[in-house]
């Protein structure tokens, strides 16, 4: 049995795999502002926890409570994700700090926070974009979104060179276009060949098994532009 923290958790994706590793018979630490759709899934062994990843008290307090509890973590899934779609002269400083809080800063502090109760087996799984890939394609509207996705592709490559020798392993998946409530939000009208359920299954496996082979790794995951 792993104990699994996913981020993220209240749709889409992070929903898919919340059910994904409770089928598994794993320990889920869900993460979410938003806890009403998985408190009434009731999936067994998946502790859903009131979470906002921009409130460093938030971070602070789960670290404490994982602490207090002896628990040592074997995945982390850093899927939690904001998106603002406006040009960019319509951009505020708002905006980035609002993008930015939730994709790079609140997620570098709650993979501080965890590392240390994470095994030198552990791995992180950070959830980036294609639109954050230098030399992909780029879409108007999305400068905060996809510079920020750019930033923690960057932020794992650095984070895989200063633990190596320690763990935990830290890997990025890139995803292309998935039929998720924030592709409708960045892409409307665009229909994804790719589900949730089944975008979550292809991150689950690698989470249990990519730092097997992979450390430090920018993947992309995607049959599709966008």
């Amino acid at each position: 049995m792993a104990n699994v923290v996913i981020t993220g958790t209240s749709r889409g994706i992070g929903f898919e795999l919340c059910r994904i590793f409770a089928e598994r018979g794993d320990r889920v630490y869900a993460l979410s502002r938003n806890t009403r759709p998985l408190e009434q899934a009731g999936f067994k062994g998946v502790e859903v926890i009131s979470f906002d990843i921009s409130s460093a008290g938030d971070i602070q307090k789960f670290a404490s409570e994982i602490s207090k509890a002896n628990i040592s973590l074997d995945i982390l899934i850093n899927n939690a994700g904001q998106l603002i779609n406006k040009p960019f002269d319509q951009t505020s400083w708002a905006d980035f700090q609002e993008v930015y809080a939730v994709n790079v800063f609140g997620l570098a502090e709650l993979t501080r926070a965890l590392i240390p109760f994470m095994n030198k087996s552990a791995h992180v799984v950070t959830i980036s974009s294609m639109g954050g890939v230098q030399g992909s394609s780029k879409f108007p509207g999305l400068a905060a979104y996809s510079s920020s996705k750019g930033a923690v592709i960057t932020l794992s490559e650095l984070l895989a060179e200063e633990y190596k020798e320690t763990g935990p392993a830290f890997n990025v998946l890139a995803l292309g276009a998935v039929q998720t409530e924030m592709l409708e939000e960045a892409f409307p009208g665009y229909q994804a060949p790719t589900t949730a359920a089944e975008m979550a299954d292809y991150i689950a496996n690698f989470a249990i098994n990519g730092h097997k082979m992979y450390n430090g790794k920018v993947l992309p995951v995607s049959n599709s532009t966008p």
